[in-house]
């Protein structure tokens, strides 16, 4: 289990972005977790233990949300990102700007979204959102490029 811990708050926030439920996010988590535990024989020799844990929490997720006919929640409602060091009004004009990119992300296909959190809020390579999207890496691209200029396209024009 020591070896799920340095990306366990990733793999909860993926959790929480998609089933849009803090209960359900943690019950998805400890799902991984016992197949982790399950299978550690195996996973000891996985080369990327992160993207196949990503992967496992997509779909449990994706299973959670088929089980109870219901579309994943805004984004907006999951992150709140703050920098401790602003003044109180800085926060407020950063927080309302942050709103507003916020919103306009969530206003992206799902598939774009899901992307630009992987590549632009988590971190991940294109190489590994491809493993954890399933979806093909020029793909992965091509959404990420075409979010990327729908996002600049709406943010020049409400000149945020």
């Amino acid at each position: 289990m020591q070896m799920v811990l340095p990306f366990k708050d990733k793999l909860y926030r993926l959790a929480l972005r998609i089933v849009g439920s803090v209960q359900e996010a943690e019950d998805v988590i400890q799902e991984v977790l016992i197949k982790v535990w399950k299978k550690k024989e195996q996973f000891v020799e996985l080369d990327n233990k992160e993207a196949w844990c990503m992967t496992v929490t997509r779909n449990l997720c994706i299973d959670k949300i088929r089980a109870r006919k219901m579309r994943t929640s805004d984004v907006t409602e999951h992150y709140d990102i703050r920098d401790k060091t602003m003044t109180p009004s800085e926060m407020s004009v950063s927080n309302d700007r942050m709103q507003q990119i916020l919103d306009l992300i969530n206003s992206l296909p799902e598939k774009q979204k899901t992307v630009v959190q992987l590549r632009d809020i988590e971190g991940y390579s294109y190489k590994e959102i491809s493993a954890i999207t399933e979806l093909k890496l020029d793909q992965v691209k091509v959404y990420l490029h075409r979010a990327r200029l729908t996002l600049r396209e709406q943010i020049t024009k409400k000149a945020i």
